[in-house]
């Protein structure tokens, strides 16, 4: 990587405000925004083992190194130490500095029954890249197989950097905070997630995959939602016309991420594994916006004939067709939540060369449903 990418998320315009929780999965470039947008702000990071170490005897240390100027503080990955978030809560409160914190697992914040700040703090997440953040850096065949996690998409060993990073998240994140007892067991689970990534869950299958109760899958389920590793995405169910299913598909938070868990290679356009990846990918852009714009998170829609909308964001029903000849038949589940009349605009995102619209359903190329996406031509607030 020749220059670094600036991120879309604006930190330095939400901590001008109020202090900030940063929460993002490894690797997705949390400390990089740090220097990009907070440089010259003291910053404490636990990855640090000195600073950890001193920190955990003596946690009044940032305190006791305030100054009359100091205005604004960092502190890296505060997952490791939930307890600082006392002493931040005390000088939010008797000095009134801000802090910028930042963290890849909520659920060990809240394992340790910490004060989370209420309303003095704001939180966001942060994703691995979007198409926006890379312009002309970007490539589309490259996202799809390797991911955008910033240090894969660059990498010279795409491959052997997910491996690695697959194993460093059950180790750290998992077996390192103790969020399982059976690490063998939730590395099965995790391989039949990557499979069912995308799909509605059908628990009862999945726990017999992975040979673990029922219970276990779900729990596992929620320490991936807390690890931020998945998204849920729920179900729309309040069509009237069409019963609709009320199942939850997950999606991992990272194509690449995905495919290694699956053990796939190679993409051959026109394959149902270049299809999903195309879904994902355009899932990881809708996901992103939603979240750096404060929307609800997106939703699909299924009817109990298995008449389907992949994404619903906003005021828009999404369709998503890695095809480059989009017919009648692909838009049989945008035309049947049509007649629901709860839903302004209709969209097929696809491979086709130019937009075009049919019955009043617009036909838009992948890379201009993006633009009018980011530009925030499609949706309202």
């Amino acid at each position: 990587m020749s220059s670094p990418i600036p991120r879309y998320l604006n930190v330095r315009e939400i901590l001008d405000q109020r202090s900030c929780l940063l929460f993002g999965p490894r690797q997705t470039g949390k400390s990089t925004l740090i220097r990009q947008q907070l440089d010259g702000l003291p910053v404490y990071n636990l990855l640090d083992q000195g600073l950890f170490l001193r920190l955990s005897r003596n946690p009044t240390l940032i305190r006791e190194a305030l100054t009359p100027e100091s205005s604004a503080i960092v502190i890296d990955e505060i997952q490791r130490m939930p307890e600082l978030l006392n002493e931040v809560h005390l000088m939010i409160e008797e000095h009134g500095i801000r802090f910028f914190l930042t963290g890849s697992s909520a659920r060990s914040l809240r394992r340790r029954g910490v004060n989370l700040l209420g309303g003095r703090i704001r939180s966001r997440r942060l994703h691995p890249f979007v198409r926006t953040e890379l312009g002309t850096r970007f490539e589309l065949r490259r996202a799809l197989e390797y991911g955008l996690l910033p240090p894969i998409y660059f990498s010279d060993a795409p491959e052997e950097d997910l491996a690695a990073y697959a194993g460093d998240y059950l180790k750290e994140e998992v077996a390192a905070e103790a969020l399982v007892r059976n690490v063998g067991a939730f590395s099965r689970f995790l391989e039949v997630a990557a499979l069912a990534h995308g799909e509605m869950i059908n628990f009862t299958s999945m726990a017999n995959d992975a040979q673990v109760p029922v219970s276990t899958v779900r729990e596992y389920y929620e320490i991936l939602k807390d690890t931020l590793i998945a998204h849920e995405v729920p179900a729309f169910a309040e069509t009237s016309k069409r019963k609709a299913i009320s199942t939850a598909k997950y999606y991992l938070f990272d194509i690449g991420l995905a495919r290694h868990l699956q053990g796939r290679s190679g993409l051959p356009p026109g394959t149902f594994e270049y299809g999903s990846a195309f879904e994902s990918f355009v899932f990881q852009e809708i996901k992103a916006f939603c979240d750096y714009h404060r929307l609800d998170t997106p939703r699909y829609w299924r009817s109990k004939s298995n008449i389907e909308v992949d994404f619903l964001v906003g005021n828009i029903a999404v369709e998503v067709k890695a095809k480059r000849v989009v017919g009648k038949r692909d838009m049989r589940g945008l035309v049947a939540l049509r007649d629901e009349g709860l839903f302004e605009g209709y969209i097929v995102v696809c491979m086709e060369p130019e937009p075009r619209t049919v019955d009043g359903i617009r036909i838009m190329p992948w890379a201009n449903f993006l633009d009018e996406l980011w530009g925030g031509k499609l949706t309202r607030r």
